[in-house]
């Protein structure tokens, strides 16, 4: 099949795990961008109803090559967003093999899929758990990849098939490294939904809306400022519009691939969003201390130098409280 090369002609874009957190915000954000969204979401973990109006949803496996290889044929598919996996650190060091298996060998099957199936532009949902325990901070993309944790291994493997696969197929990729994305969309049409979300200010705002009775701090004998651990937290919405930019960039560019950090540049302890979290609920937030838990770290900040300067892509909800409001917000409605 034909695929088409230019912004203008629009294919349709699959979004893998599009029932789920971000990968809901990002087939918004596509339709707001005027781009054709296919969801394939197999609801393990993912929400029917967080799939929005006009994205065509299909409930299935991102290994199952005769589904992808249909929806290829039949919707125009020319690139894929990949949000489809397991994200939880903790568990990924009791159970690795399931990330493995979720996280690394079915994203293996889904690139197979795409180049046989002609589809040569994939954006991947990466994360800074691949460079494991800074020595130095920010971090930039040159640093070390030694991750700490199965989670961070599995997405580390991903970007190495990526890599290799483009250099053998008619193919690019772009690969976004998160640090910690939080919020929900300003406008209240998406929000996170997940059940026990291990993600701080989720657990934070479910505690300001009565779901939860405290908020655990995994440690507060951290080597940072007060105790608790730090970290890059980006708003969910600008997260999403540099994934729509960089696919611009690898349709525009297909013979290059990225690989790109995608935070603030600057860290929010715990107890920085519980005093967030206070400020927007106007009543104190019950908290208590509780052991580390295995696979963290103490902190991560990003260097996002490099994706400004390939994408020109400009935040615009750089603000902790501002992401703070619109989760609560979201919390209160849902």
């Amino acid at each position: 099949m034909r695929i088409a090369e230019t912004v203008d002609e629009r294919p349709a874009v699959l979004v893998t795990g599009g029932a789920g957190y971000i990968g809901s915000h990002a087939a918004l954000g596509l339709l707001d961008a005027g781009w054709r969204v296919v969801v394939l979401d197999n609801l393990v973990t993912g929400f029917r109803e967080a799939v929005p109006e006009g994205a065509v949803f299909v409930a299935g496996d991102i290994a199952d090559d005769p589904l992808l290889r249909s929806l290829f044929d039949e919707h125009g598919v020319g690139a894929i967003m990949h949000f489809a996996g397991s994200v939880v650190v903790e568990d990924s060091v009791a159970n690795p093999l399931n990330y493995y298996d979720n996280n690394t060998a079915r994203s293996r099957a889904l690139i197979a899929s795409a180049v046989v199936g002609g589809v040569r532009h994939l954006v991947f949902s990466s994360s800074s758990a691949v460079y494991g325990v800074p020595s130095d901070e920010p971090v930039d993309e040159s640093y070390p990849t030694r991750p700490a944790n199965p989670y961070g291994t599995s997405k580390l493997m991903t970007e190495t098939m990526l890599r290799d696969a483009a250099a053998a197929h008619d193919f690019n990729y772009g690969a976004l490294r998160y640090f910690n994305v939080a919020g929900a969309d300003p406008a209240g049409r998406a929000g996170q939904s997940t059940a026990g979300a291990t993600n701080l200010v989720k657990a934070a705002v479910e505690v300001a809306t009565g779901k939860r009775d405290s908020l655990a701090i995994f440690g507060d004998d951290w080597p940072t400022p007060d105790g608790t651990g730090v970290r890059d937290f980006i708003h969910v919405s600008d997260l999403v519009s540099a994934h729509v930019a960089l696919l611009e960039r690898l349709i525009a560019e297909p013979g290059e691939s990225h690989i790109l950090n995608c935070g603030y540049g600057r860290g929010a302890s715990v107890r920085e969003v519980i005093a967030a979290v206070e400020r927007a609920s106007g009543a104190p937030l019950p908290s208590h201390a509780a052991p580390r838990r295995p696979g963290d770290i103490a902190s991560m900040v990003a260097n996002s130098a490099l994706l400004h300067a390939t994408i020109g892509w400009r935040p615009r909800h750089d603000d902790l409280d501002a992401i703070v409001a619109h989760a609560l917000a979201w919390e209160r409605k849902c």
